[in-house]
């Protein structure tokens, strides 16, 4: 396994282990995660459909009626592991709305940043997601926006978050939460470059979030 994907077999594992969505089909899960294994394994400059069909036991003609090709195959990977996270960061112990909301986003942030599918994509071929960042909404996003709407809604409606409108609202989340996942790594502190730590960072999208959210003082 070559080095920059080290340590991603055991968090895979981890991440397996997470009770399984029952309105997912086996097979597809079963697929996707030999390619996930093929993903951290070799990247996804190397990854091939005939790895996939291998690692997953399944003929190549199996993996070509579900996706057309093995960037297809990732994109709905990436999918189900993004949505997967954005489940397991919701606290619903939080009793505020806008608590609740800040501390999600900034969970999903960090967990995203950290989990060894994303970072293979980001390692081996980042490219892969540029046309999500310039050129339209995948799925995934689309789902982020509908979950980020439900909790607008929720603070809307205790009081936490102040009255705007809940679609421009949650997009300006996800637009503040998406350059922290995907650009801060780029600018923390190394050994030749002194910067901020992630989780300082992390600290800084939480408090923009809490006043980009919060309701306005009353005016005296």
């Amino acid at each position: 396994m070559p080095k920059r994907f080290n340590g991603g077999g055991s968090e895979l594992q981890r991440l397996r282990a997470r009770p399984a969505d029952a309105g997912n089909a086996i097979p597809e899960d079963h697929i996707l995660d030999a390619a996930a294994d093929g993903l951290v394994e070799h990247g996804l400059d190397r990854l091939t459909m005939a790895d996939i069909a291998a690692r997953a036991g399944v003929a190549r003609a199996t993996l070509y009626r579900r996706w057309e090709n093995v960037r297809s195959v990732v994109a709905a990977l990436l999918t189900r592991e993004w949505v997967a996270v954005i489940a397991e960061a919701n606290r619903e112990e939080i009793a505020v709305g806008r608590d609740r909301l800040v501390d999600a986003v900034v969970r999903t942030a960090a967990m995203i940043r950290v989990h060894p599918v994303q970072k293979a994509v980001v390692e081996s071929d980042p490219e892969f997601l540029v046309p999500y960042v310039f050129q339209r909404m995948g799925r995934t996003s689309t789902h982020v926006i509908q979950v980020l709407e439900n909790g607008i809604r929720e603070g809307h409606a205790d009081g936490s978050i102040r009255p705007l409108d809940v679609a421009l609202q949650a997009r300006t989340v996800l637009l503040l939460a998406w350059s922290f996942t995907i650009t801060a790594p780029m600018l923390t502190g190394s050994t030749d470059t002194p910067g901020p730590t992630l989780d300082e960072l992390d600290g800084q999208l939480a408090e923009a979030l809490d006043r980009y959210l919060a309701p306005e003082a009353p005016q005296d």
